[in-house]
């Protein structure tokens, strides 16, 4: 669901999207796959809709959260560079010696390289990390879930970056 100035707002379901549509609160910018029949009509199911009118959201400030360093990460294992949504939480510099829960500490790592870095530093452990840590570069609040992320590509136009 996109807002009027086609920001991105939340991911809806069709059950709320339809009666949006019906009312002529928000217009359809993507058809999605096939229609739902009904005894007086029939709707093309949307994959995108864009409001009529403007919601006005206030600027958060992105908090530290493993969805949130999941996505800073695009679902990547920052160590061998494996993508998948089976990730765990890695600190580069274990909180055992005296390292911080931090945006600049914390990293997405597959089960299998965790294990082996194994409360050590990447340089004690003989690993490298792929991409230094940080927070996210983009204020912007608004992450795909990773189950979408393949199938919905018909998105990607109304994402920024």
């Amino acid at each position: 669901m996109l807002n009027q100035s086609y920001e991105p707002l939340n991911i809806c379901r069709v059950r709320r999207a339809i009666p949006l549509l019906d009312q002529g609160k928000a217009e359809m910018l993507e058809n999605g796959r096939g229609f739902i029949h009904t005894v007086r009509a029939s709707f093309a199911i949307p994959s995108v809709i864009r409001l009529d009118y403007v919601v006005r959201r206030p600027r958060q400030r992105q908090r530290m959260t493993r969805l949130e360093i999941f996505n800073r990460d695009s679902y990547t294992c920052q160590y061998c560079g494996q993508e998948s949504n089976q990730l765990t939480l890695d600190h580069v510099s274990p909180r055992h010696q005296g390292g911080q829960h931090t945006w600049e500490n914390v990293v997405s790592a597959c089960a299998r390289c965790n294990r082996r870095k194994a409360g050590h530093t990447p340089k004690q452990a003989g690993m490298k990390l792929k991409r230094l840590p940080g927070p996210p570069k983009d204020s912007y609040n608004f992450n795909i879930p990773h189950k979408y992320r393949s199938t919905k590509t018909e998105w990607r136009k109304y994402l920024p970056g």
